[in-house]
This record gives C-alpha cells, structure tokens and sequence, in this order.
C-alpha cells in the first residue's frame, strides 16, 4: 500500500487521468443503474402497492390484464385478502391540459386494495365520477378538484385524491370506480373484474375459465418488461467489461514503465510479493477514488433531475455495482502482475 501511493503521488497526472476515466464510467453505470431500477419500478410499482402474492385472470387472457375479463362466477368467492380490478387504457382530456394516456383501475371500496390506498392529498372515491390519481399528473398541470375526461366518456370526471407510486406498465393509474371501468370498456353488469389480487400465497380461484398466477409470473409478462430489463443488465455488463480492459490496459502501461524502478527493488531484496501487492493496491486505490467521484456526481445527479424521469437510486443495487467494480478492478490489477513476477533485475537494468 506504501508503495501504491507513492506511485500515485508521483504520477499525478497519470493517476488523475485513469481517476477521472473511472469516474465517467462508474457515474454512467450508476446512471444506467438508475434509469433500469426507476424503469422496472414503474412497471410495477401498483402491483408491489397491493401486496399481491397471486393474480387471478381469464385462461384465454395470455397472462395479460388488459386482455382479461372475468365474470362474477369467474371471480369466485372472494375473502377479506383479495380484491377485483378492472383494468382499461384510457385518454385523459382536460380544457388547458394535453391529452394523457393513463391506466383506469375500478375498484370496489370494500376491498382491501380501496381501503389500503395511501392518498398524498384529498379524499377518497366515494360515488361514480371521482377519481384518485397518480401524483405524476400534477406534473402536467391537474389538482384536487380538476374535472378530465377520460377516452369518449360524455360526463367528466373529478379528482378527489392524490396518491403515489400508482404507476402500472409505466402509465399512471387513475383510482376509480368498479361501474365506471364497465361504461369505459361498454361491458355489462356480468363482468365482475380484469382480475381478483390475493395477498394469500396459496390462493387459488378454481373456477372454470380462470387460472391463477404468481404475481411475479404476471409481472414478467408486462409488455417490454423483460426485455427492457435484460438489456439493460447487458449493457451494464458490458460496461464492467469496458471498465475490467481499461484498468488492466492503464496499468499494464504503467507497470512497464515502472520496470526500472521495479528492478532495482528486486536488487535490493525487496520481495516479489511487495511488488505485486503495490500493483493490486494502486488499482484498487485508483478505482475507489473513481468510485467516491461517481457516487458524489450521482448524488449530485439525484438532487436535481427532474421528477418526471424514471429514475430510482436504490442504495444497496448501487453499492452491488460499486463492489462489482472494485472486482472488476482487482482482476485487471491481475494481468500485469506476470510482468512484475518474471521481472530480471540484470535484463532489465543492463538492457
């Protein structure tokens, strides 16, 4: 360790630079990070708010809400841990606003999903017409008492409610009525749901043309979902490649230049295991000082981006690609040590 910082204290401006090459990159990974957690979290951010460990659809539905239509004997008997959704793509249009796409939800007020929801502001729905929406519409300019109109509905709605992390396939939810969501889609009084939520993990409906899925089962099926996950975990991964051949090509530079120096040592009886721990140890020190600039720019990041972009900085995700770096960079620390154990005294300083 004594020896690595004084390399590093000696080549200042070497140092500074692979510093800050490693800062760029792990404040980009820790962006990308971000961006896929505040991704995936509004995918899904309504079904984890209901607790649901099981999701009853329609067997023809192919694991997708938005196909789903379950009538009352599909439904089943329902207990105090599960609740009926109706799920339906709707336009919010509002005098003075643009036009919003939005997710309508119908929901029975005497349901846990109804009962449990946490309002930010206003009150919950009470009669037909009202409305509880996700707090990314104050964004676009709608309040406590704002009347939209939803697809090509006559009568407008109100809302009465504020509520978060009401977001589902990342289109926010609008709360409303069980009725409501049956005039948006024109069905009839026989249609009880899109779907029955359970918190009960060995929930099961058992009725004829249903079947019942873990809630992760249908999460994986969410449009895009998957695939906007895997490709963001392979871009990452390849980023800590990028990361692994950048360490490992600074310092196996560096490590031939110092050769010499590294000589002289060995003539002098220092071990080779000192040598190879000054060179682990300078990467490992090189990476943490990039990584301490990247979490500063990142928090800085957080601070100000705006609350329209999907992005969430979970803590212990970002410190799992910290310490991946720091792998990362003890690897490439790796590949020049070779040079540093055949290193010949008499080849090196003779020649």
């Amino acid at each position: 360790m004594f020896l690595a910082l004084k390399e590093i204290r000696k080549e200042k401006v070497r140092s500074g630079l692979i510093i800050a090459m490693i800062v760029l990159i792990g404040y980009l990974i820790f962006i990308l990070t971000g961006l896929a957690l505040g991704l995936a979290h509004e995918n899904t951010a309504a079904i984890k708010s209901w607790d649901a460990a099981k999701i009853t659809l329609n067997a023809d539905a192919n694991v997708d809400m938005r196909q789903s239509f379950l009538t009352k004997a599909q439904a089943g008997k329902l207990t105090k841990s599960e609740a009926v959704i109706g799920e339906t793509a709707v336009v919010a249009k509002a005098k003075g606003h643009k036009q919003l796409s939005a997710t309508f939800l119908g929901v029975s007020s005497q349901q846990y999903i109804a009962k449990d929801l946490q309002l930010t502001s206003g009150r919950a729905v009470r009669q037909s017409h009202e409305v509880v929406a996700d707090d990314s519409l104050k964004l676009s300019g709608y309040k406590l008492g704002s009347k939209l109109k939803l697809n090509d509905a006559s009568k407008a709605y109100t809302i009465v409610g504020f509520t978060q992390n009401a977001k589902l396939n990342i289109s926010p939810l609008i709360y409303g009525q069980l009725p409501d969501w049956r005039a948006l889609r024109g069905l009839g009084p026989d249609m009880a749901a899109s779907a029955v939520i359970s918190k009960d993990a060995d929930y099961d409906a058992g009725t004829t043309g249903s079947k019942t899925y873990s809630a992760a089962t249908v999460i994986q099926k969410l449009p895009g979902y998957t695939a906007q996950n895997l490709t963001f975990a392979l871009m990452i991964g390849f980023l800590m490649v990028i990361s692994l051949i950048v360490i490992a090509v600074f310092l196996y530079i560096l490590t031939l230049q110092k050769l010499p120096n590294y000589a002289v040592l060995r003539v002098q009886g220092v071990p080779r295991k000192v040598l190879v721990g000054a060179t682990i140890s300078q990467s490992l020190l090189l990476v943490a000082g990039g990584l301490i600039g990247a979490t500063l720019l990142t928090v800085a990041t957080a601070a100000i981006i705006p609350a329209a972009v999907p992005m969430a900085f979970d803590v212990p995700a970002l410190t799992a690609v910290g310490v991946g770096l720091l792998v990362m960079a003890m690897l490439g620390g790796l590949i020049p040590v070779r040079r540093v154990l055949r290193v010949d005294p008499v080849s090196v300083i003779g020649g």
